[in-house]
């Protein structure tokens, strides 16, 4: 666990979305449901977050929910659920969990926000994210990764200091800023209250319809809140999970680090 959380009168907390089909795995189940080292993949999220000290998970369901609370079922009062009955992007699916913040003292609680279909996740970038966002006092902040393909992705822009400045989507990106190889693997620490505050200011993308946890970091800077952002996430734990060949890619290195783990405690 973090220094930072072990020693912080401040809540951490957690929202996963765990919500989508993934049309492109060619089955019925959610995506999150897939398995990863024998169980579904969205567990190896929850597992991480709880090592980082998390005090609640709130996972945000929709598509064949009963089959995400089912995978779930074992974490007991550790995990809460909340329901994106529509699914209109990843700003709209952390608004769903908005009711589960009613009665929380938001402005003395951190959030992770992170994806359900990344099982590998590591605890020690979830703390180096926490110890960046609580030693600067961030309203938010982002942990990144350099790769060296970055296609597909949003990429990091930072300032002539180094600063976070915005994220582009590659759609809308120039010529200069398709260059950047630092990009944005979804991992965010955010101070509750200051989320909620910009999420709700966060437009529906003209393009596509949907609303983007993206856009709350540009309305925090407008805000004269500070977003930090850090390089932290290896370029190996980034790998999507789209199709069932990435599946089954991710699924080897994970098994490989269990085993690897293992060897390590017969060792020592």
């Amino acid at each position: 666990m973090a220094d930072t959380n072990k020693n912080s009168s401040k809540r951490l907390e957690a929202v996963i979305l765990a919500a989508g089909k993934g049309t492109r795995m060619e089955s019925d189940l959610p995506k999150v449901c897939h398995p990863v080292g024998d169980r579904p993949m969205v567990c190896a999220v929850v597992d991480t977050c709880l090592d980082a000290g998390c005090d609640r998970v709130v996972v945000v369901v929709g598509y064949k929910q009963e089959l995400v609370r089912e995978a779930l079922a074992d974490y007991g009062d550790k995990v809460e659920f909340a329901v994106q009955e529509e699914q209109l992007g990843t700003g709209h699916a952390v608004m769903s969990a908005k009711e589960a913040y009613a009665h929380t003292d938001n402005g003395n609680t951190d959030i992770f926000v992170l994806c359900g279909d990344g099982p590998l996740i590591r605890t020690e970038t979830l703390n180096k994210l926490l110890d960046l966002h609580r030693s600067t006092s961030a309203a938010g902040t982002l942990a990144t990764s350099r790769i060296e393909d970055p296609s597909g992705y949003g990429r990091i822009v930072r300032d002539d200091s180094g600063s976070f400045a915005r994220i582009v989507e590659q759609k809308n990106a120039s010529e200069d800023e398709l260059k950047i190889n630092e990009v944005n693997p979804s991992y965010y620490c955010v101070n509750a209250s200051a989320m909620f505050d910009a999420l709700d200011r966060v437009q529906r993308n003209e393009l596509t319809g949907e609303y983007y946890i993206t856009d709350i970091f540009e309305f925090m800077l407008d805000d004269g809140k500070r977003v930090e952002v850090i390089d932290a996430v290896p370029p190996e734990d980034i790998l999507s999970i789209n199709t069932l060949d990435h599946l089954a890619q991710v699924d080897a290195i994970y098994r490989s680090r269990q085993d690897a783990h293992s060897a390590q405690g017969t060792q020592s």
